[in-house]
């Protein structure tokens, strides 16, 4: 059974409902969550907050947060998925955001550095990963499979 049914299935199981905030996947793991029949049952919403606009405007992360630590950061991450939880009322929020390049990167911040949320009730986990630079795709994909694992685990 692939990943995404595993979690979905879970989900289905625990009676727990699922938000997605996205950044630099786009929309993958969304995608991959609605890919699944019955997925209706656990799937609220998934927000592509691609921009800073969005992620001020949607997401209502501060521009101060923004400003100070960049779009890629724990804190623009912790602040997405908190809000997130307050928007959707899911009982699980995820979050991410990074750079998937090819372009965009710097020495602190490299391609393929990027921030997973997740929030269930009150816990709060905020997960940095340093996923090898073989391209935008491979990167977006790397995230997608890591934040199914970190749901799946979560639960």
């Amino acid at each position: 059974m692939n990943l995404n049914k595993k979690v979905v299935s879970l989900l289905k199981r625990k009676k727990i409902t699922l938000a997605i905030a996205e950044s630099c996947t786009g929309g993958m793991l969304s995608s991959s969550i609605t890919s699944i029949s019955g997925s209706s049952k656990i799937f609220t919403m998934g927000l592509v907050t691609y921009s800073n606009q969005a992620k001020r405007e949607v997401l209502r992360v501060s521009k101060k947060i923004i400003k100070r630590y960049g779009a890629v950061s724990i804190q623009c991450c912790l602040a997405m998925v908190n809000n997130l939880s307050r928007i959707s009322k899911s009982k699980l929020c995820i979050s991410i955001t990074g750079i998937a390049g090819p372009k965009g990167g710097s020495k602190q911040k490299p391609v393929g550095l990027v921030y997973i949320g997740i929030k269930k009730n009150k816990i709060v986990k905020i997960s940095k990963y340093l996923i090898k630079n073989r391209g935008r795709n491979y990167i977006q994909k790397t995230t997608v499979n890591k934040a199914l694992k970190l749901i799946y685990n979560f639960l």
